[in-house]
């Protein structure tokens, strides 16, 4: 068992009767009365994101979740088309809703992880940082530097992020996954 004082951001709980991922874990400590952990949280099953507070009394089991790889192949209808990794005959969908808005992230031979929960898929983790090319970018505009613009770029999988100025079209550019945010340019050697 896993008391209030134990939750941790990524932390994946049992609470009435459902996996929950935390999301947000801040301590209140008011005068003369108990900490109450105010936690957010996130319904693995249906998307829901709750906000609770938990006291000295509450304690929680942490589910019992199995990871596994997995290979992107495609996405068709809203449907992900993965296998697992070393095994391309076992194949497998994943709606939509439990990749969430990294969806657009995800391309061909990427391993990804696999979250499991009494034998349901939960949650599909992408690796922190992709590699991807650039499709289309609007052209630098001379002199724009001057107060460190940037631009919006279309990316291999239809992906927009805004990146520096100086990335063209064509460039392969790092892109953090969790955030949705552009890192570095990756020479094209």
């Amino acid at each position: 068992m896993i008391s209030y004082t134990e939750l941790k951001k990524g932390m994946i709980i049992v609470y009435e009767n459902e996996p929950y991922e935390i999301l947000e874990n801040h301590f209140l400590r008011m005068q003369q009365r108990k900490a109450v952990a105010q936690v957010k949280m996130k319904n693995l099953a249906n998307g829901k994101v709750l906000s609770r507070n938990f006291q000295a009394s509450d304690y929680f089991e942490e589910a019992e979740i199995e990871e596994k790889k997995a290979v992107f192949i495609y996405s068709n209808r809203q449907e992900y088309w993965f296998h697992e990794e070393g095994n391309p005959k076992k194949r497998f969908s994943v709606k939509e809703e439990v990749i969430g808005n990294q969806a657009k992230f995800l391309k061909p031979q990427t391993v990804v992880s696999v979250i499991l929960f009494e034998g349901k898929i939960i949650k599909i983790i992408l690796p922190i940082k992709i590699d991807f090319k650039v499709i289309s970018a609007p052209p630098a505009i001379k002199g724009g530097t001057v107060s460190g613009g940037s631009k919006i770029v279309t990316l291999e999988g239809g992906a927009q992020i805004s990146v520096p100025l100086f990335i063209n079209e064509g460039d392969i550019i790092r892109v953090n996954t969790e955030l949705g945010e552009y890192t570095e340019r990756v020479n094209n050697d």
